[in-house]
């Protein structure tokens, strides 16, 4: 079998990276990881949005040089950027749900796209950086509630504005890297990955997040949209795609573009069969089927298509969608039970590293 190549030690080991969003979930975990590797981290972010957080629970912030700030600041954001001489770009920062782009569309507008100019703009001229890799979302396509997997060829779109930004936001990369940044050396591309899960997580909005909550009180998990599909993966799936997008195009510029990452597309999973699984960790766990068609719409079906990244990359997933679960609730239940945050994650990581699947 061939396994999916895994971030190289030798590469980041006292690589300068700058890591936008460090403070978030998916930051705490790639900022853990990068501190494993030997990696020069500096963090740019708001302050964690979730009590509990993540980032404050494995002690991220001893580990690397974080500056609390917003990525809207476009001078703050430059600053740090030349202090820091950041040679790999890794940018997360961003506001990432979509129900609350709804409530507030025009900071999501101006988080998501203002916010990776100011990022993006900071890179011009600097002799230090190599590589960007802007994170986006499987949800920049326009949806068509089709069959297909969704290809990096094809349209842009967006109906609610977390969408709509993050579609904008390829477009802004694309003209950064066409029209500044290739002229300088920079290879600049753009993650678009799945639905994560992972321990840690504690966003309201989230499916595993909001069914822990109700769970672990002893509550009902409603759930509106029961038969919504979705390309669900484990955190430290596009976490290592990310690495090795950066590694690869160190060594072959010319691979800059935009790349799916996300499960095998057969592994698409309703919200319902991804609530059985978990369930199973939880045999007490209550959960209330909605058929209401209430409240803003969402996007029914969504699947991805990664052989883009297989092929150029070598990117494919490591682990299924039961173990990805599994994994999920058994950090859940042993936070719960006492264990250290920071524990957790690194075993999860040395587990991920040690899969043959």
């Amino acid at each position: 079998m061939n396994h999916s190549p895994l971030p190289h030690p030798d590469f980041w080991r006292n690589k300068r990276v700058l890591l936008t969003g460090h403070t978030g979930f998916k930051g705490a975990w790639l900022a853990l990881w990068l501190q494993r590797l030997g990696a020069h981290v500096t963090g740019i972010a708001l302050p964690p949005t979730t009590a509990p957080a993540l980032f404050t629970l494995v002690q991220a912030e001893q580990h690397i040089d974080s500056h609390l700030c917003d990525i809207r600041d476009a001078a703050s954001v430059a600053a740090i950027v030349r202090q820091t001489q950041p040679e790999v770009v890794l940018h997360l920062a961003a506001q990432a749900l979509v129900r609350p782009s709804y409530a507030q569309p025009l900071e999501t507008f101006n988080t998501n796209v203002m916010g990776t100019v100011h990022v993006l703009d900071a890179l011009r001229d600097l002799l230090s950086v190599r590589v960007a890799v802007v994170v986006t979302t499987d949800k920049v396509y326009r949806n068509q509630e089709w069959a297909y997997p969704y290809r990096e060829t094809d349209a842009l779109g967006g109906h609610d504005p977390y969408s709509a930004s993050k579609a904008a936001t390829e477009l802004v990369t694309a003209s950064y890297r066409s029209a500044l940044l290739s002229a300088q050396g920079v290879a600049v591309a753009t993650a678009r990955a799945g639905n994560v899960i992972g321990g840690g997580d504690w966003s309201q909005d989230r499916l595993l997040p909001d069914a822990i909550r109700a769970w672990e009180h002893g509550g009902a998990l409603h759930i509106r949209h029961p038969q919504a599909t979705r390309p669900w993966q484990h955190v430290l799936e596009p976490l290592a795609a990310y690495l090795r997008l950066a590694e690869v195009l160190w060594q072959q510029p010319q691979m800059a573009g935009a790349y799916n990452f996300g499960p095998w597309p057969h592994e698409a999973a309703t919200v319902r069969q991804v609530i059985e699984q978990a369930r199973i960790a939880y045999p007490q766990a209550q959960v209330v089927y909605g058929t209401s068609e209430h409240g803003p719409h969402e996007a029914q079906s969504l699947a991805l298509e990664t052989a883009h990244a297989h092929q150029v990359l070598g990117v494919r997933p490591r682990w299924s969608l039961a173990t990805a679960i599994a994994r999920t609730t058994g950090w859940y239940s042993a936070l719960c039970q006492g264990a250290d945050a920071r524990a957790l994650c690194l075993a999860d990581i040395d587990h991920y590293l040690a899969s043959d699947t």
